[in-house]
């Protein structure tokens, strides 16, 4: 091999030489890669159906002891009732163990975003990706607070009002898009808070079609006002459920992708019983919202259809988040004195 000219092209052919030999280690390094990958998707692939054949069998024998249980013995009762706990724990380990194997979106994700593996693979990136969502929720409920109160007080515009409605219809979409990947990747959320996000994005979507009128300027300031005290409550939950998640899962009696929600949970017994009266407050007055829209749409001069259509997803967001509010309350106050009757 000739010896490099002398001056800047012998330096550059140099460099070259060096950047080749790089080059052989990345290039083997990326084969390695590509077959470790193949190697990972088959285990993901034998382990997703092991995990589905042995959740199947275990369905038909807890259906099975369920049919004899009634027939049973009196001494064979306990026996029964630790494999019936044996079985229902296993089912538990299973759902964290596909928690990190790829799964079919369901129909909402598949409609949105197609059938991509939403998957995540390490503790880290799944942690980071939920730490992302709930600074996420904090972030956006701030400029919430600080547009619906510019909206209310500074100005009375149609288009500034446009504008904050469609910025809440992004603002639920995305966090249903969100939660959608999070269940995915083993976030227990309930159902009702889950569902309510969609009712929320389909109310703002039709106070974003209300066009300027009679009827949209008497609802209009309450609707801010109640907009306003919303992202308040949901300031105050972020702020001291985080708190509490933090400490929980650091005692070990939280999952570590359990989230911050719009409501109340068992979990928030110790120490937040003081956000009760603030949610139940935020709960009635989604009860006003819906009764004062229904008595407007009675109004002869109301011909806009967004009246009703506004009225009943409140209707359905109080409903719903008073009786699952009051469910956990109650259900806590039973297992406490039920508690008390044992000791």
């Amino acid at each position: 091999m000739h010896p490099p000219p002398p001056g800047p092209l012998g330096d550059c052919l140099r460099d070259w030489e060096e950047l080749q030999q790089d080059f052989h280690g990345i290039q083997e390094t990326h084969r390695l890669y590509r077959l470790k990958l193949e190697e990972l998707t088959k285990l993901q692939n034998n382990c997703t159906s092991s995990i589905t054949r042995q959740k199947k069998q275990l369905q038909e024998l807890a259906l099975v002891l369920k049919k004899c249980k009634p027939s049973l013995p009196s001494e064979a009762e306990k026996a029964a009732q630790e494999l019936e706990n044996q079985i229902k724990e296993r089912q538990g380990l299973f759902f964290d163990m596909e928690a990190y194997l790829p799964k079919q979106n369901g129909l909402y994700l598949s409609l949105v975003l197609g059938n991509v593996n939403v998957t995540l693979l390490s503790k880290q990136a799944k942690f980071a990706y939920k730490d992302e969502y709930e600074k996420f929720k904090l972030y956006l409920t701030i400029i919430l607070i600080l547009i619906s109160f510019t909206c209310r007080f500074l100005l009375n515009s149609r288009v500034t009002d446009a504008a904050f409605n469609f910025l809440l219809v992004w603002y639920y979409c995305t966090l249903t898009i969100r939660e959608s990947i999070l269940i995915n990747n083993g976030s227990r959320i309930k159902g009702w808070w889950v569902f309510h996000h969609y009712v929320s994005t389909f109310l703002s979507g039709v106070m974003l079609t209300w066009p300027d009128g009679l009827m949209y300027q008497k609802f209009r300031n309450q609707f801010l006002s109640f907009s306003m005290y919303q992202s308040f409550v949901q300031f105050l939950q972020y702020y001291y459920q985080s708190g509490c998640l933090y400490r929980l899962r650091a005692l070990g009696e939280r999952h570590t992708m359990d989230l911050t929600v719009e409501g109340f949970q068992s979990w928030m017994w110790r120490g937040l019983t003081f956000l009760l009266p603030f949610l139940f407050f935020g709960h009635f007055w989604q009860l006003f919202n819906a009764l004062t829209l229904f008595n407007l749409a009675r109004d002869p001069e109301c011909k806009e259809w967004q009246v009703l259509m506004c009225g009943f997803p409140f209707l359905l967001l109080f409903l719903g988040n008073f009786f699952t509010t009051l469910r956990v309350v109650h259900q806590k106050f039973h297992h406490q004195q039920h508690g008390s009757k044992k000791e």
